[in-house]
């Protein structure tokens, strides 16, 4: 497993730490008026382990699939259609609209169902409230969980076996959750300090939704089409032409 592959599968980890279930949410906990830093650590450890198991699934599927059409992936062709997707989610990302719509009379939109989530979270007697609410943000997810996808692909094809393909699959989630874990730190040791820019964070994250998940996708197809395009010779065909 190369150097390059580890860099670019910890900048997917940390894109996919940018998600709604594994920044908005554990923002929105960590705002709470009575924050309980054991109920918080019980999401990041569900859902974390829920994106886990989800990857081993996926990759020792993948794996059994690639061992049968290796040959087939190995190729211009699927290097090209590699290319294509990129492309397209790079576009996507530059052409989706990312404008949040207000309300037309100007007031203040009601409490999401995000907000409802952690009031139950933080004052219900059990604490599988919130493990059942990391489970939904994950479920929620699954069909966007693009960088993931993207790494488990890339992980599956990298040349190396199935235990380190394991590591490093548990390596990628706890990078993945290893920004709200800052966040929590901060918020035990410097209350005070830290709590006015949360609340901040809280807003913009709420209010730029759509513009993040445009960032992931662009952040992903670019990936993708540097990928594919090293493997197809663009890049050494653009490099010749510029010299």
């Amino acid at each position: 497993m190369t150097l390059e592959l580890l860099l670019t599968l910890a900048v997917l980890a940390l894109v996919d730490g940018l998600s709604v279930g594994t920044l908005l949410i554990p923002v929105f906990f960590l705002i709470a008026p009575k924050l309980r830093a054991g109920r918080m650590l019980i999401y990041l450890a569900t859902i974390g382990g829920f994106y886990f198991l989800v990857g081993v699934a996926l990759t020792l599927g993948a794996t059994g699939v690639l061992a049968n059409y290796q040959g087939m992936l190995d190729t211009p062709a699927a290097w090209t259609v590699q290319l294509v997707l990129g492309a397209i989610l790079l576009i996507t990302a530059i052409a989706m609209p990312t404008k949040k719509k207000e309300p037309e009379d100007g007031s203040e939109a009601p409490p999401g169902r995000l907000a409802r989530w952690r009031d139950r979270a933080m004052t219900g007697a059990r604490p599988t409230a919130v493990m059942t609410i990391a489970l939904a943000a994950g479920l929620i997810e699954l069909a966007t969980m693009v960088p993931y996808l993207a790494a488990i692909g890339m992980l599956s094809t990298s040349p190396t076996d199935a235990a380190s393909r394991l590591v490093v699959l548990a390596g990628y989630c706890v990078l993945m959750i290893l920004p709200a874990l800052l966040l929590l730190t901060l918020r035990l040791v410097a209350r005070r300090l830290v709590e006015p820019p949360l609340q901040r964070l809280a807003a913009w994250l709420e209010r730029t939704g759509p513009e993040n998940t445009a960032w992931i996708l662009g952040i992903v197809g670019f990936l993708l089409l540097r990928d594919s395009a090293g493997k197809l010779g663009v890049l050494e065909f653009l490099d010749s032409m510029g010299s």
